[in-house]
């Protein structure tokens, strides 16, 4: 048998034919070669280089059956792997082909391989039984008589499978060979000789059945013949065959036919009852059973065409004689096919997860789709639900690639559930299918987005150093690290500010909270808008930014401070000095006071501004809204204090019994929650109309507190004595000067600039009249005709209508109480600049305001 083997390996061995346009390759090996055996040199004839099948891991891939071959992964031949037997893979099916996948990877690509299995004559024919009696009757059976002997069987084909037969010699009988179909021949005992029973009782002969392969296979079976005696009629049938077509899906017990035979004899021996003795393939025995009497034939077992479509079955009619006589007759049933077999979807390569990113047309699986049915049955449709975002592309004769046919998106959908459905031709079409589960992996490709473009995060000024202020957060839908934010303070994002943001918040990297580093000042700073930036932990990274505007809300931690009259000069000495220094002690504690001085002449009438109290609070809002209260003296003293204006004028004429000098005790307060107060001291001097004229003029050229002790001295001095020509006419002479010079000031053409290196001032009204101040590096007001620019802007602040009665002009001060006023004569505040301010935004000496891009709303301020 080896020597066999290898012969045949050496002349059937078929390399050859593949075809490029259908890229595929056939081989031919002999059933039963050894293992080890090489079927084709497949990386040399696929195309590949030494060394590639290796690196490319050339492989089969299994259909559901073993396949007894395999790729050797060093040299890329195609081996017999184990015992290969044509008769246990294929039957009786010519040619016995193969269908091998060879799979191929980098790029992946798929090659089919038919591997025909050659038959050798490695099977000997085969009788359904050792031994055969039969019983033949003496001088009644005629020479000539046929008797029908049951035919070996060779599990082979083709040459191999053509049986003859030969019989050992024998004087009464011969054999006859009948050719039934191509494909059977039928050995037939004839009689040659009438037999005698008492020269020879049993007649004992060896039929032989050889095949056609070389060397030659044989089998025997020995025939045993009883002489008998008596019958001498045997049963004969309406017609020697009996073609029959069922579906392979008729149930159990149905009729398949009905034969009938007949016996010439009499009485008993005209009896006759059925039997099956013979069956091609052998394996169809049990489908069939016949009723021995009425010779009804039905069916006792499922038939398949798939595997078997053809059955020939002998009958024999046997009479009750003695000896029995028989006839026999061939029964065809040929098996319909059926759509009864549903297609197969087999899963041969899967490659997952897939990235978000593959491109379209990128094969996801390979997949094989059979159908064991024919014709029409076995054609087969496939295709893909649900229909996107993946399809199905023919590659070969039932097999298809799963391709991807739109882009992924794996925060929309990061699994999918993908069933191939097969649909054959049949009627009604039965339907495989073969469920996938596709999983999308992750690629960085969404930046990380805040909920909101802009955060408004609003803080109490003096906060504690760390206090949380608000909390930001940005979604990332991607997963793992691609999703995983941190949070930074983008100083880029900062605009118009004196500091970088981060010195006044920072935000936590992984909560995003935002924390202040210091305590914040309203009078520093109202807004600081910034950037915060999240970044993710993909490769390459990708950001998101928010603007965050913190507006610090204003608190009530100033008190009033006062400011110096209008007009005073640092070296002026004296008290103005005095007043300047607690002004700037009250703006400290709020409960310091000033000494002011002022002078008013007697007779003056009712509501004649004599002073003015200035105050400033670095608050803004409520918070630096001023109101001015007489403390001392209470009652119905001669002067009084506008509420919002901080004027002191006179609540009546003043007489001389009101004494040479009042002293006023002012509280300034704000209207904070505790409030805030400052105090100041108002000494009022009262002189008659000519000294208080010459104060006056005395106080424009030379400095406040030097006029007020002058003045002092001459009030004390005119007193006492009036009647002194001499002074009276110093003071007359004064007088006149004061009013040509205040004349000549007052209508003369010309342009003042009036500039001064003292504390710098931005008056603000706020809707009920409040004031609030910022610093200016210089300041100038233009009084002459024509004058290109004045800082000085005057308005009516709405206040709310004054209450009824003598003290309305003290809620509602006219827009010339900004300017002081003593003795009727106008004086030239120091520098004012006036603005109209909301209580909002308001910028205070030495503040900054940080502000965004033009495009972003803006912190305000005045």
């Amino acid at each position: 048998m080896g020597e066999r083997c290898c012969a045949a390996v050496r002349v059937l061995v078929l390399q050859a034919a593949w075809a490029l346009a259908g890229g595929q390759v056939r081989y031919s090996v002999p059933e039963e070669a050894k293992a080890g055996t090489v079927v084709g040199r497949l990386a040399q004839d696929l195309g590949l280089e030494a060394g590639e099948a290796e690196a490319r891991r050339l492989r089969l891939v299994a259909q559901g059956r073993r396949a007894s071959v395999e790729v050797s992964g060093a040299s890329g031949a195609l081996l017999v792997s184990s015992r290969l037997d044509r008769e246990e893979l294929c039957g009786k099916s010519a040619p016995c082909a193969l269908r091998l996948e060879v799979l191929l990877e980098r790029p992946l690509r798929v090659f089919h391989v038919q591997l025909e299995v050659t038959d050798i004559n490695d099977n000997a024919p085969i009788f359904p039984a050792a031994r055969k009696n039969l019983s033949i009757a003496e001088w009644t059976t005629l020479p000539g008589s046929r008797f029908p002997l049951e035919g070996a069987s060779d599990a082979d084909i083709g040459a191999n499978a053509q049986l003859s037969y030969t019989l050992s010699p024998s004087e009464h009988f011969s054999l006859d060979l009948q050719k039934s179909s191509e494909r059977n021949i039928e050995p037939e005992l004839v009689l040659t000789k009438s037999l005698d029973r008492e020269t020879i009782p049993v007649h004992r002969l060896v039929l032989t059945a050889s095949d056609g392969g070389r060397p030659s296979l044989t089998g025997t079976m020995e025939l045993v013949i009883s002489v008998l005696d008596v019958n001498d009629n045997a049963p004969q049938f309406n017609q020697s065959v009996y073609k029959v077509q069922l579906p392979e899906s008729a149930e159990l017990g149905t009729l398949v036919t009905r034969v009938n035979a007949t016996d010439p004899d009499d009485g008993i021996n005209s009896e006759v009852t059925y039997t099956v003795t013979n069956c091609i393939p052998p394996s169809g025995r049990d489908v069939i059973s016949v009723n021995p009497n009425t010779g009804e034939i039905h069916l006792t077992a499922a038939l398949d065409f798939e595997e078997v479509n053809v059955f020939d079955f002998r009958i024999e009619a046997r009479d009750r004689g003695t000896p029995p006589l028989s006839g026999h007759c061939k029964l065809v049933l040929e098996v319909l096919d059926v759509n009864d077999n549903a297609p197969e979807v087999w899963v041969t390569s899967l490659s997952v997860p897939v990235p978000e990113d593959a491109s379209v047309g990128t094969v996801v699986a390979l997949l094989s789709v059979s159908d064991r049915d024919s014709g029409a049955n076995g054609r087969v449709r496939c295709w893909v639900w649900p229909a996107s975002p993946f399809g199905l592309e023919a590659t070969f004769a039932g097999s298809y690639s799963l391709v991807l046919r739109e882009a992924l998106d794996r925060e929309r959908v990061s699994e999918y559930e993908v069933e191939v459905r097969a649909e054959d031709g049949g009627a009604p079409a039965l339907r495989g299918r073969r469920g996938l589960r596709v999983a999308v992996s992750d690629v960085n490709d969404n930046a990380p987005a805040f909920a909101q473009a802009v955060y408004t995060v609003l803080a109490r000024e003096n906060n504690a150093a760390g206090a949380e202020l608000a909390r930001l957060w940005a979604r990332d839908p991607d997963e793992a690290g691609n999703g995983r934010v941190s949070y930074s303070v983008w100083e880029g994002g900062v605009g118009g500010g004196w500091r970088p943001a981060s010195s006044y918040v920072s935000v936590d990297a992984e909560s995003g909270r935002l924390w202040a580093l210091q305590p914040l000042d309203y009078e520093e700073l109202q807004v600081l808008q910034f950037e915060v930036r999240a970044v993710d932990a993909g490769e390459p990274p990708l950001c998101g930014n928010a603007t965050v505007q913190l507006f610090v809300l204003d608190e009530n931690d100033n008190a009033p401070a006062l400011l110096p009259p209008a007009g005073s000069a640092p070296e002026a000495g004296g008290v103005a000095g005095e007043a300047g220094e607690a002004a700037a002690a009250a703006a400290g504690s709020g409960s310091v006071s000033g000494t002011l001085w002022a002078w008013a002449a007697w007779g003056a009438p009712a509501g004649q501004v004599v002073a003015k109290i200035r105050a400033v609070d670095a608050d803004s809002g409520y918070n630096a809204w001023l109101r001015y209260e007489l403390w001392e003296p209470r009652g119905k003293g001669p002067f009084r204090v506008g509420l919002y204006s901080g004027e002191v004028s006179t609540a009546r004429a003043l007489e001389e019994a009101d004494g040479p000098r009042q002293r006023l005790l002012i509280v300034v307060r704000d209207h904070g929650e505790p409030a805030r107060s400052a105090t100041a001291t108002l000494s009022v001097s009262l002189v008659e109309a000519a000294e208080a004229a010459l104060a006056a003029a005395a106080g424009s050229s030379s400095s406040r507190s030097a006029a007020g002790a002058e003045l002092g001295a001459g009030a004390a001095s005119a007193a006492t004595n009036v009647w002194l020509v001499v002074a009276i006419c110093a003071v007359s002479s004064l007088f006149l000067l004061a009013v040509v010079l205040y004349g000549a000031s007052r209508w003369a053409p010309r342009a003042a600039v009036l500039s001064g290196p003292g504390p710098t001032t931005l008056v603000c009204a706020s809707e009920v009249g409040s004031w609030s101040y910022s610093q200016r590096h210089s300041r100038s007001l233009c009084v002459a005709d024509g004058a290109g620019k004045s800082d000085l802007m005057v308005f009516s602040p709405n206040f709310p209508p004054p209450p009824p009665g003598p003290a309305a002009k003290d809620t509602q001060p006219e827009p010339s109480a900004l300017l002081d006023t003593v003795s009727g004569t106008a004086l030239l505040p120091s520098t004012l600049s006036l603005s109209l301010c909301p209580f909002s935004l308001i910028s205070q000496p030495g503040s900054a305001i940080s502000r965004a891009p033009p495009s972003r709303p803006e912190g305000g301020g005045c």
